[in-house]
């Protein structure tokens, strides 16, 4: 089968002709319909942080039609429309009694320590694969499996309640769901932090206020906004110095900035300063949950999560197609999400 593949840190992906991997008897074999280009893929493109082997297959944004089963699977399941959960577990260590399989000692991700969805087909435990409603189409259900599914577990994580305020710093393809995710979880008010003009346009369609970081200072301007109080929780998408520090600085009193994105910069802060005098908490957030997923299908079907404007644009299964999303990704350009169809 065709996949592209990621051959060292540093160069751009390539096509190559790989075997199907035949599903154990715990698995399936998944006919790829729709795989998402996350700005993760071009971190592992470019590197510090990337794959755990190469050559790689990307992508862990994946939706699909079951075409194989394993021998200890329902062969039923054939033709069922899925979208896959990328972390990979044992189902028997402590992390995964807890529900916590993203710190499974043998998990493994789609994507990045075992082949993704950059390929014609791919094959996972059947336990990762998760049934699309036939309302959400196969472009919606792969974005929603990384950009949904992280920013759901990030406000989660933050331990956002209904009527309080949410910062969303990045309003790319995580921001876009989770100024939904914020609204349907009961977010009075949502702000949304960025420098591209496009992205501000979708955030405030979707219900946010949006923040322009290239006119002026936007922690004052979302201090303003909630007349001098801060915000209760804020989401750093990007990762970099600057925007982790507006995570932290827009909180109000017991505020909770939750770190997300994979840039990796250091932040130079006082910690008691920026932290104690409020009680301020920063909050590591990395992955999502299996039983995170039924949530979003549920709002994808009430229309609480609405991908429409999200998923920009799509390309075919060529590598150079590809790379070219990814340089723009690079400069944090484009369009949210834009999604392979092979």
């Amino acid at each position: 089968m065709r996949a592209i593949q990621l051959l060292t840190v540093g160069s751009p992906l390539e096509e190559r002709q790989v075997d199907v991997d035949r599903p154990g008897p715990l698995d399936v074999l998944v006919e790829v319909k729709a795989a998402g280009i996350c700005h993760s893929d071009v971190h592992y493109r470019r590197g510090p942080h990337t794959v755990d082997r190469f050559p790689m297959t990307l992508g862990h944004e994946v939706a699909g039609v079951i075409v194989e089963t394993g021998s200890l699977v329902d062969s039923g399941r054939v033709g069922e429309r899925v979208c896959l959960h990328y972390q990979t577990s044992c189902a028997t260590c402590e992390w995964c009694a807890r529900g916590s399989e993203q710190f499974c000692r043998e998990g493994r991700m789609l994507g990045k320590g075992i082949a993704g969805g950059y390929a014609e087909y791919v094959t996972v435990p059947a336990r990762n694969a998760f049934g699309l409603p036939p309302s959400v189409s196969f472009e919606h259900g792969a974005v929603m499996m990384c950009s949904s599914a992280t920013s759901l577990h990030a406000l989660r994580k933050g331990r956002l309640a209904a009527g309080e305020t949410v910062a969303i710093i990045g309003a790319g393809g995580l921001g876009a769901s989770a100024i939904q995710i914020a609204r349907a979880l009961g977010a009075a008010d949502v702000f949304a932090v960025d420098v591209d003009e496009d992205k501000l346009a979708l955030a405030g369609r979707l219900g946010a206020t949006p923040i322009d970081g290239r006119t002026g200072d936007a922690v004052e301007a979302v201090i303003t906004e909630t007349a001098g109080r801060g915000v209760d929780v804020a989401l750093d998408l990007v990762g970099l110095e600057v925007t982790t520090r507006q995570a932290i600085d827009v909180l109000g009193v017991m505020g909770r900035a939750v770190l997300v994105g994979l840039a990796g910069e250091s932040v130079d802060m006082v910690p008691f300063a920026a932290l104690a005098p409020r009680e301020r908490e920063i909050i590591g957030c990395i992955d999502h949950l299996a039983q995170e997923i039924p949530t979003l299908l549920r709002m994808a079907t009430r229309a609480e999560l609405v991908l429409d404007d999200v998923v920009g644009a799509s390309v075919p299964l060529d590598a150079s197609a590809i790379n070219g999303v990814m340089d723009g990704l690079e400069s944090y350009g484009g369009p949210a999400r834009t999604v392979i169809v092979p």
